[in-house]
């Protein structure tokens, strides 16, 4: 009814799921996200990695964005195993159209390393502090969708 009423622009929210939550009832999330979907919506699976079958899991989930868990993210520039966990990650959510998000981005030399494998974008406190969302008067703008772009981008 909300969606109904505002008509906000396609892409003005986009919803949060844990990929924790998305498989613990997959059929009830899938025509949840199907139907808010078809309405503008989009989705981004949160945590990304986490789970021992994420990959099986995202054949089946209509997300946008793929948040790649911060456990991985944060030790790229010293953990080959993460580092290649994050481009795997990436890999496969490019094959299938999917953004990544890298969580938990606090230092420069980790924004480098998520700049050179092609992460499309960034959040943690080197990108900027939590703040409320009166701060970003941009985003309070209904007309038109922010421009999210991965720091260090021209």
């Amino acid at each position: 009814d909300e969606l109904d009423q505002y008509k906000l622009p396609h892409g003005a929210i986009c919803f949060e799921i844990t990929e924790t939550a998305a498989i613990s009832n997959l059929s009830g999330v899938q025509h949840l996200m199907t139907e808010l979907r078809s309405r503008g919506c989009e989705f981004s699976l949160d945590d990304f990695g986490s789970g021992l079958s994420s990959f099986a899991y995202l054949k089946n989930l209509p997300v946008d964005y793929l948040k790649i868990d911060g456990h991985f993210v944060k030790t790229i520039t010293d953990n080959t195993i993460d580092r290649s966990m994050v481009d795997a990650i990436h890999k496969v959510g490019s094959a299938m159209g999917i953004r990544t998000v890298a969580e938990q981005v606090e230092s420069r030399d980790v924004l480098d390393a998520l700049v050179e494998i092609g992460i499309d974008y960034a959040q943690g406190y080197l990108i900027a502090a939590p703040a409320p969302a009166s701060k970003f008067h941009r985003l309070l703008n209904r007309g038109r969708r922010p421009d999210l772009r991965l720091a260090g981008e021209n």
